[in-house]
């Protein structure tokens, strides 16, 4: 069993985010696509595998068993998981040094095959999901919250009792909660991560209900979402879907699970192209899509009226 204790700092800290980001994501999707995924991930299975066989030659990634100390292999699907920490394990294992490399490129690999061709209808998923849970907070707080989080996880507070994982306690010390919904866990299983990398928070991964996961999620045509990659590239055609919700760079760096520095260069790009705009509010900057912006995003960008100034208009061309 797993305990995270609170502190009275620690609850009014705690918070909702639809992702960890693609690291995380891939490592998550790699744990489904081994099979300890939900029935209603066949299709979506089937469809990465057929992604994997044309790139790699072969249909399976290449993790190993729990049992297969190979150095030939990668990692476990449960291994790759410590890619989220911000400081590898103690004691070496699968996610360090040089194999903690090659585990991140495997788990790149898998989130640009099995997850960013669906990446628009599960991020409405996940988005839908984090709402649903803010309003509980509101109707009745954040306690609430982690009452009906999931079956497998406890509030005894001020301890959160997770009843999967190793005996461990986790203490925040003052930072607060990431809570953060999945698309890719079993239907009655959560992920701990004790200190997320990009926030330097502990992150309590949760499986989406099973009602979230409607028929047209794996919907394999390929939509705007994969032409808007192949246009303006991957990260940053995710960067300018995060930015429907406005947020600062080092938000949007957490949500991306890429540096600051590299979440300030898509931003200023986008800006360029007039895709996005940035005012500052006080020590931060904040973001926000554009009526061209959500045009591109929607693939309507015949509707988007000629009132924009000409120049910036080729500007936003030659850019992209």
């Amino acid at each position: 069993m797993q305990r995270i204790h609170f502190t009275a700092s620690d609850l009014a800290r705690t918070r909702l985010q639809s992702t960890l980001g693609p690291l995380a994501e891939g490592a998550l999707a790699l744990g489904a696509l081994a099979g300890a995924g939900r029935a209603d991930h066949a299709r979506w299975r089937l469809e990465v595998q057929g992604r994997l066989a044309q790139r790699t030659g072969s249909r399976q990634p290449p993790f190993r068993q729990p049992q297969d100390r190979s150095r030939h292999t990668v990692a476990t699907p449960y291994d790759l998981l410590f890619l989220l920490e911000r400081a590898a394990p103690p004691g070496g294992g699968a996610a360090s040094g040089r194999p903690r490399a090659d585990a991140s490129r495997l788990a790149l690999d898998i989130w640009r095959a099995g997850v960013a061709p669906y990446w628009e209808r599960i991020q409405d998923r996940l988005d839908a999901e984090c709402e649903a849970r803010g309003r509980i907070v509101v109707a009745g707080g954040v306690e609430q919250l982690l009452l009906t989080l999931h079956p497998k996880v406890v509030w005894r507070g001020p301890v959160l009792e997770i009843q999967d994982g190793p005996d461990r306690d986790i203490r925040l010390d003052g930072r607060g909660l990431l809570l953060c919904p999945s698309v890719f866990l079993p239907v009655r299983a959560v992920r701990v991560v004790a200190c997320e990398r990009a926030t330097g928070m502990a992150a309590l991964v949760f499986a989406l209900p099973v009602a979230a996961l409607a028929a047209d999620l794996w919907d394999g045509s390929p939509g705007s979402s994969q032409a808007l990659s192949a246009l303006v590239g991957q990260t940053r055609a995710a960067a300018l879907r995060a930015l429907t919700a406005s947020c600062t760079t080092g938000q949007l760096a957490a949500r991306l699970g890429i540096s600051s520095a590299g979440a300030s260069q898509h931003t200023t790009i986008l800006r360029k192209s007039g895709l996005i705009t940035s005012r500052r509010v006080r020590n931060h900057v904040l973001h926000t899509v554009t009526p061209l912006g959500m045009a591109l995003l929607g693939g309507r960008l015949r509707d988007v009226p000629h009132a924009a100034d000409p120049a910036g208009s080729s500007a936003a061309h030659a850019a992209l």
